[in-house]
């Protein structure tokens, strides 16, 4: 509009004299449709758009997919981050330590899925050959959908790391899997689900009976149990024994083991094709055990966890498991701090939800939850105006990934509804690739706001001065021709503002708090860069064609060279707004392309059609040193307004603190 509205007047100036022709009105239209393109960053949606998917692209090589484009910059503002634990926290291999069963506590030995390992403890022959020992183990293989595969000398599961780190142990005591499936065909089943914390098949026992084996949790499956198996074989379950193995249930989860509860149940016949009912399996049970696994924490998780907390990242621990566990991985991990609250399922569904609104801060770890408890936290988080980021891998969580303001799927062990309802999904299921995204986010995010504020600044003085002159003169006076503006709009918004796009993250990247998501782009450091525009280079530039305006083609010629070395130095100190150029030197494309485009304009100008054309001539000796001279000007003067940058930052911080 401005464009335009310079060109109009210059018409209507023209008009008044007189003299006013086709010529001048053509001449003076393509001016303004010059100033116009050069006022306007034209390839802005096409940088904001590769940026992001040139960060998608880079985010996928380290595990993270982004299936929504958005979602790579609402990353870098993620300020609450709810984890599940096992596989994303700690890395999914579980390996089984402790068994207790007929008042003993049986150590596991053993590493990884291969099945070689003793058993130890008091009078273990007695007990590796006690009928309770051997049916927990042969329910815990039975009671299972996993598969413990040998190739080429290495072991591997094929299912969940849960369900075969109860296979291997099984091995490790003689039973073959396959032959003890074979002998005991699986008739039926009760799935497991969040909300049941119960796992349950029945199979085809000896005679005319079949047998139903349960797993879960150990809190869940004692209230099934009105029986308990032990040395002297199956007898009615006291309220003092649940009490000792709920008691050794927490010894077991105090030590950071995952804790199963196993129990069977014998049945008449049953036909394979029959429906079961819980409500009639799943009663008066037989108590056989505990098992209790150990799935160490990732090393890269607990590193990420320290970065979190350095950058005002809360992270939060969000598992389905024991509360003694959850405490003791979340402790291990980083999470978890003395003082801190613990939530279990159980109570957050009796909490009101103004009373859990005021102490969702305070938690650090929930455990027992439901899919429909995620939601409730997330939508807590979001309600305090936070920037909320989930995981989730089962088909129940997909509400609380599609609620959140980022929600992202496991890779691995997730299922389809699951990925469908995310905005990111993570191949490695590793919570590590969560902070390395949101790191991503926020170097894509600040690579687009250095863009953005290089292009203003310099199409603000382009279209201040060009139209000032204009404005002032009239169109007898022209600046700069169409031809040479729209050159200084190619050579400066081209590959220079493209190199920032992809430039380098700033040494700091990790280490500022969360940016607010309702923070405008034009932030006052940007505000400030656009603002020295107009205070240091926009009156220099008038100075410069007003003194040599008795030689239009001179002042043009300095002018035109101006513009293009001056936007060139700007384009080298924006490679970051806060750091010297000395801790953050221009990176390699960024320098190539400046000195292509100084090739280029030498290049070219050597040719006497383009300087016709352009409207210039052979810059002076003189005019070069002008140049130069202003360039290390304009060069300190940014340098010095970073300094300020950083000092004002470091007070701030130091307040806050």
């Amino acid at each position: 509009g401005i464009c335009f509205l310079v060109a109009g007047i210059s018409i209507v100036r023209q008009a008044l004299t007189g003299r006013i022709g086709m010529e001048f009105i053509v001449s003076t239209v393509m001016f303004a449709v010059a100033l116009a393109v050069a006022a306007v960053p034209e390839a802005l949606t096409a940088i904001v758009t590769g940026a992001l998917a040139i960060g998608m692209h880079q985010m996928a090589k380290r595990n993270a997919l982004v299936r929504k484009m958005p979602a790579v910059e609402t990353l870098g503002c993620t300020t609450v981050i709810c984890s599940d634990k096992t596989g994303t926290l700690t890395k999914g291999e579980m390996t089984v330590r402790k068994i207790f069963t007929a008042g003993r506590m049986i150590e596991v030995t053993g590493v990884g899925y291969e099945p070689k390992g003793e058993f130890k403890g008091q009078d273990t022959a007695r007990a590796k050959n006690s009928q309770s020992f051997r049916m927990l183990l042969q329910g815990a293989l039975l009671c299972n959908d996993a598969s413990l595969i040998e190739r080429e000398g290495k072991w591997f599961i094929r299912g969940d790391p849960t369900e075969g780190a109860l296979i291997v142990a099984a091995a490790k005591a003689g039973f073959h899997q396959v032959e003890v499936r074979l002998e005991n065909p699986r008739i039926g089943e009760i799935p497991f689900s969040s909300e049941r914390k119960l796992m349950t098949t029945i199979h085809h026992g000896q005679g005319h009976k079949s047998t139903a084996y349960m797993k879960g949790a150990p809190e869940v499956v004692l209230k099934k149990c009105s029986h308990i198996l032990d040395d002297g074989g199956v007898r009615e379950f006291s309220e003092a024994e649940k009490a000792q193995i709920l008691k050794a249930n927490d010894q077991l989860a105090q030590a950071a083991l995952r804790v199963l509860g196993i129990a069977y149940k014998e049945h008449q016949e049953h036909t394979e094709g029959m429906e079961f009912f819980e409500e009639e399996i799943e009663k008066e049970m037989v108590f056989l055990g505990l098992v209790g696994m150990i799935d160490p924490p990732r090393e890269e998780a607990i590193e990420a966890v320290k970065v979190c907390k350095d950058v005002n990242i809360k992270t939060v621990m969000v598992t389905g498991d024991y509360e003694a566990t959850a405490v003791a991985i979340a402790k291990e991990v980083g999470i978890y701090q003395e003082g801190d609250l613990v939530l279990t399922g159980e109570k957050l569904e009796k909490m009101p939800e103004e009373e859990f609104s005021r102490i969702v801060d305070k938690v650090t770890v929930y455990a027992r939850v439901s899919p429909i408890d995620k939601l409730k936290i997330v939508k807590a988080w979001m309600n305090r105006g936070e920037v909320v980021a989930v995981t989730g891998d089962g088909v129940n969580d997909a509400p609380a990934l599609k609620h959140a303001d980022i929600g992202i799927a496991m890779g691995i062990t997730g299922t389809d509804v699951t990925k469908d309802a995310s905005d990111m999904v993570l191949s490695d299921d590793n919570f590590a690739t969560i902070i390395k995204a949101v790191e991503r986010g926020r170097w894509i995010y600040d690579n687009i706001k250095k863009y953005l504020t290089y292009l203003l600044r310099c199409n603000i003085t382009e279209v201040a001065v060009i139209g000032g002159i204009v404005l002032a003169l009239g169109p007898a006076y022209l600046p700069l021709l169409a031809t040479a503006i729209l050159y200084i709009n190619l050579a400066t918004d081209g590959f220079p503002a493209l190199a920032l796009g992809i430039a380098p993250p700033d040494p700091d990247i990790m280490k500022r708090p969360p940016r607010n998501p309702k923070e405008s782009v034009f932030s006052w450091d940007v505000r400030t860069f656009i603002l020295m525009a107009l205070l240091v280079e926009i009156p220099f530039f008038f100075f410069i064609f007003f003194r040599e305006l008795a030689d239009l083609p001179r002042a043009r010629t300095e002018l035109f060279f101006m513009f293009n070395i001056i936007e060139l130095i700007i384009a080298l100190n924006f490679r970051s707004l806060r750091f010297s150029i000395i801790k953050t030197p221009p990176h390699k494309l960024l320098v190539l392309s400046v000195i292509l485009q100084i090739f280029f304009i030498t290049a070219l100008t050597q040719i006497p059609a383009v300087r016709d054309s352009f409207g210039i001539l052979k810059p002076s000796l003189a005019n070069i040193e002008i140049i130069l001279a202003y360039g290390l000007f304009v060069f300190i003067s940014m340098e010095v307004v970073k300094a300020i940058f950083r000092r004002k930052i470091s007070v701030r911080n130091r307040l806050l603190a």
